[in-house]
């Protein structure tokens, strides 16, 4: 596929090595276009940079090399390059301090100007925590918020399994080329992001799994997001930077409470402790960005049978085994097995590794 001239314009700009978002930004802001940035003379170039990159760009920008891949990974009608200049890139990327200047997206582009919300957590986290993370977000994207995360193993794959399962669908903001997906164990969920949601990333096509673009790519996990939530997190946890980075652009920010002896608990109390607004349900998310949750025509109906279970009191939110439940309730352990599987469909347990069961609210 021929890239058309307006993008090659960008191309060769923001592939440019040393070239950083700030200084382009301030040569558009100058000049106008990319095709004028390119078309300016070296006198004009050496008073917005400094001479070697003036010279660069008077010898046209990036090698065209740098975007061979560009023109066969925009056949497909999945991918698009989405530059400052469009009217789909996102617009509350506009209010962060360093927006790029360039998306490379995979899925829909509807998606980047619907409000978000960010969902961040511990890589390594619990069979709860997963719950919490899957369910925080299924209901807030019923409720009409898009729900961003980073596509990590953990809570981060949890949120988006979640957003997909609501009806905002979910954002994936990579730290790689979006023909990279990393980790490989979530390629099947990047799959499905790609069909039903939308992964984007700011690194060039190509651009491998390096330690230094992921804490990069977080400030667009929140700044695409009106609000972030951590669910779990320890102390020296990433997931800090970005709830501190979503404080910095104006976010509001939220943590899950947890136990006082669990390490994925104390980077979230940590938060709470700095001002994050302390959450049990997704109602008090909700109630904060003043929005309301989406009505479920079966919730009234499935509540009540839940919660009177004469097994549902037996259980509590540590886990448990099937002989303590037969002690606790008096049930057969066939009983108990048939009450658990309903339970289970009903979203109110989980099973847990070890024959061990857990309620989830």
């Amino acid at each position: 596929m021929a890239i058309p001239a307006d993008l090659e314009a960008w191309l060769r700009l923001s592939l440019l090595p040393g070239l950083g978002h700030q200084s382009l930004r301030r040569l558009l802001v100058a000049l106008g276009t990319p095709d004028a940035v390119l078309a300016a003379s070296q006198g004009t170039l050496r008073a917005l940079v400094n001479e070697k990159m003036a010279a660069a760009i008077s010898n046209g920008g990036a090698d065209p090399s740098s975007w061979s891949g560009v023109g066969p990974w925009l056949e497909n009608p999945l991918n698009r390059i989405v530059t400052l200049a469009d009217a789909e890139y996102p617009k509350a990327l506009l209010e962060i301090p360093d927006p790029p200047s360039l998306l490379y997206v995979k899925g829909r582009l509807d998606l980047l100007n619907h409000r978000g919300f960010a969902i961040v957590g511990s890589r390594n986290a619990t069979a709860q925590g997963l719950a919490n993370a899957e369910a925080f977000a299924t209901a807030l994207s019923n409720a009409g918020l898009t729900i961003t995360s980073g596509l990590a193993l953990g809570i981060d794959a949890a949120a988006h399994r979640g957003g997909l399962a609501g009806s905002s669908s979910t954002i994936a903001v990579i730290g790689t080329g979006l023909d990279v997906v990393y980790p490989a164990r979530n390629r099947d969920l990047a799959h499905r992001i790609a069909e039903s949601g939308t992964l984007v990333s700011e690194f060039p096509l190509g651009t491998p799994a390096l330690a230094a673009n992921f804490p990069r790519r977080n400030r667009l996990i929140c700044g695409l997001s009106g609000g972030c939530l951590v669910v779990e997190a320890a102390i020296s946890s990433g997931s800090l930077i970005t709830a501190r980075l979503a404080a910095d652009q104006g976010r509001e920010v939220f943590a899950i409470p947890g136990s006082i002896h669990s390490p994925l608990a104390k980077g979230c109390h940590a938060l709470i402790k700095q001002g994050a607004k302390l959450v049990e349900s997704a109602q008090d998310v909700l109630e904060e960005l003043g929005m309301q949750p989406a009505p479920h025509k079966d919730s009234a109906a499935n509540a009540a049978p839940v919660e009177d279970h004469p097994l549902f009191k037996h259980l509590g939110f540590e886990p448990v085994d099937l002989d303590t439940l037969q002690q606790r309730s008096g049930l057969a352990i066939g009983d108990i097995n048939t009450a658990l599987t309903a339970l289970e469909l009903a979203g109110a347990v989980e099973s847990l590794p070890g024959g061990r069961w857990q309620r989830l609210f």
